[in-house]
């Protein structure tokens, strides 16, 4: 059944909302009150579609991370099909910095420690890497060591120690070129 348009509304309301208190104030600061009050909706109106922050933070990331499913998938190289394993790794491993850069509190607030495992998004990341380590003796378990530094504690921890974005990417882009 399709959504109903007041429906839709509310709920991009509710995800603009949070988004913006995210970013602002970090997810683990924002109370599903203060998300009701600046959608400008009702309580019931909010848990009745999400029963806590996490499922907020799940349906915002959801959509930045389809966005880059879609260019690996079917974007223009070496993101997309048609460059050497090395470069779409390099790539990949470059549009991930943005995606974590832009929006680690929500991953952090979706894939804490082992349940990072469970989520389709890395179940996603994890066979596009595997596909590309294809010719390493061992891609099963090369694609989890390769997916390691993109972990959002990992990249918070170095961005709290001064390390620049770029100097993530460019030492990412060394390790994709030993692929």
């Amino acid at each position: 059944m399709p959504e109903r348009a007041d429906a839709a509304r509310n709920r991009a309301k509710i995800l603009a909302a949070a988004d913006e208190l995210f970013t602002a104030h970090g997810a683990a600061d924002v109370t599903m009150e203060d998300i009701a009050r600046a959608a400008g909706v009702g309580r019931g109106t909010l848990y009745r579609r999400y029963p806590d922050r996490a499922s907020i933070a799940v349906a915002l990331l959801d959509e930045h991370e389809r966005r880059l499913q879609e260019s690996l998938l079917r974007g223009d190289p070496p993101l997309g099909p048609g460059a050497p394993p090395a470069e779409r790794l390099a790539a990949f491993y470059a549009a991930m910095v943005e995606l974590l850069e832009r929006h680690a509190h929500l991953v952090l607030g979706t894939e804490v420690g082992h349940s990072r495992f469970t989520t389709g998004a890395y179940g996603f990341w994890r066979t596009h890497v595997r596909v590309l380590a294809a010719g390493a003796p061992d891609p099963d378990v090369l694609a989890d060591i390769l997916l390691a530094p993109l972990a959002p504690e990992l990249y918070l921890h170095q961005r709290a120690r001064g390390v620049s974005p770029e100097r993530i990417t460019a030492s990412l882009r060394e390790l994709a070129g030993l692929l």
